[in-house]
């Protein structure tokens, strides 16, 4: 999906035609990867997260969002004071306007909300009626389970089902498992995060589950539940709110299992997916539809006190519908990565340059003109952009003090780990939600 950028990149740089030839190359940035390896995170970066960019230190989205502060469109409603998230974004979902944003292209650990980027990967991959059997290693996966056992059979669909439902990392394992194993899964989701222009995003893992390295940001995530929300049938499994998880003969009856979204029937809600780790803390993201208009929220890196990141996502929601339509604002959700070029050099050669500049010569690619034209239009967008007003009501730095982490709470870590008895019985709907712990 990159390659039209790669390649606009390169033509300018090889023809030479408008930056006469002289101008260093224009590299472009490897993306940062996980480390599974590495000692798992337990806590938030002291000094907050590292700022995420596209290729060649692009922001992605525009230069408005290149802040760790807080930017909102002109004329519109005082932001609500109750939203104190060092995260989070506001975007209309038609149109990709971002409303408003906090520290937008930070790099948090995304907890659970990266099972939205687990589903949108594996949704064209898989069949919804193969039946996956349960594995031991199901069972003993760490941090928030739906209850699958070895043995059980469980469809796709309800996989996705119980994957959005209750968070359940057994749901995450089993999926990856069917989808040819854990690696080609990360792998695969790094690609599509890579697609769409989600260069804040590197997943470790199909779960959430902290990894050293893993990342995502209040602009990605917004990127990729934009795209769940563009399927009416990805729509309606996110809004499905009871699912039958079946009978094992000989471990247990069948149960039901609950939608966890703490959105879910609140005014033209799409679904949402909330997150925790102690690494993470709490993240949220959401859409809505209201009076023809949708919207698009994701919060990252808040405690639930004084208010819980679901309630936050909320106020953002209505304080967006409140906002005026059709601004074009402070930055944009890009539809794809191709919508995201690399920085080029600043310097423009002068006429003599380009007057001396030799002709290309023919080839069987397509002309390098129209790319390079496109080029300088960018330049002068990006140049345009620099000297223009910005609207940073607020400039802050990244919250350096984050609430001291429980005594005794179980550390999560990479789903590499001995494996546990299994149990006797099905967990209580609910049991082991990000959005319940403190």
């Amino acid at each position: 999906m990159r390659r039209p950028v790669a390649r606009l990149a390169a033509a300018v740089l090889a023809t030479g035609l408008l930056l006469g030839g002289a101008g260093p190359a224009v590299a472009e940035d490897t993306r940062p990867t996980a480390d599974p390896s590495a000692p798992t995170p337990t806590a938030p970066p002291p000094g907050g997260p590292p700022q995420g960019s596209g290729p060649g230190g692009v922001t992605v989205g525009g230069a408005e969002l290149d802040t760790r502060g807080t930017v909102v469109v002109d004329e519109a409603p005082p932001l609500p004071d109750e939203v104190v998230a060092p995260g989070w974004l506001v975007a209309d979902a038609g149109s990709g306007a971002v409303l408003a944003a906090r520290d937008p292209h930070g790099r948090y650990q995304p907890a659970s909300t990266l099972k939205a980027l687990t589903l949108l990967t594996l949704l064209p991959l898989l069949d919804p009626a193969e039946v996956v059997e349960g594995t031991v290693e199901d069972e003993a996966v760490e941090g928030s389970r739906v209850g699958m056992v070895a043995g059980g059979r469980y469809p796709v669909s309800l996989l996705y089902q119980a994957l959005v439902m209750q968070s359940g990392n057994d749901a995450a394992n089993a999926l990856a498992r069917a989808a040819g194993g854990t690696d080609v899964t990360v792998r695969a989701m790094n690609e599509v995060a890579e697609s769409i222009g989600a260069f804040d995003t590197v997943a470790g893992t199909p779960s959430g589950l902290d990894v050293a390295g893993q990342s995502s940001s209040p602009y990605d995530l917004a990127l990729v539940f934009r795209r769940l929300v563009e399927d009416p049938d990805t729509v309606a499994l996110l809004q499905t709110r009871l699912a039958e998880m079946p009978a094992v003969e000989g471990r247990y009856p069948g149960f039901q299992i609950h939608n966890q979204n703490p959105l879910a029937g609140t005014p033209g809600n799409l679904g949402g997916k909330t997150g925790f780790t102690d690494a993470a803390r709490h993240t949220f993201v959401t859409a809505a539809e209201r009076d023809g208009r949708r919207l698009v929220v994701s919060v990252m890196g808040t405690e639930n006190a004084p208010l819980r990141a679901a309630d936050q996502a909320a106020l953002l929601l209505d304080w967006g519908f409140a906002a005026p339509a059709g601004t074009e604002g402070v930055g944009r959700l890009v539809d794809s990565a191709a919508d995201v070029s690399p920085l080029l050099p600043t310097s423009l050669p002068g006429p003599a340059e380009v007057a001396a500049a030799p002709a290309p010569e023919a080839a069987d690619e397509p002309s390098v003109l129209v790319p390079v034209s496109l080029a300088v239009t960018a330049i002068g967008i990006v140049a345009a952009t620099v000297v223009g007003v910005r609207r940073a009501i607020e400039v802050v730095p990244a919250p350096v003090s984050r609430a001291p982490e429980r005594a005794g709470r179980p550390r999560p870590g990479p789903p590499a780990r001995g494996p546990r008895p299994p149990r006797a019985r099905p967990p209580a709907p609910g049991a082991g939600s990000p959005s319940t712990r403190p």
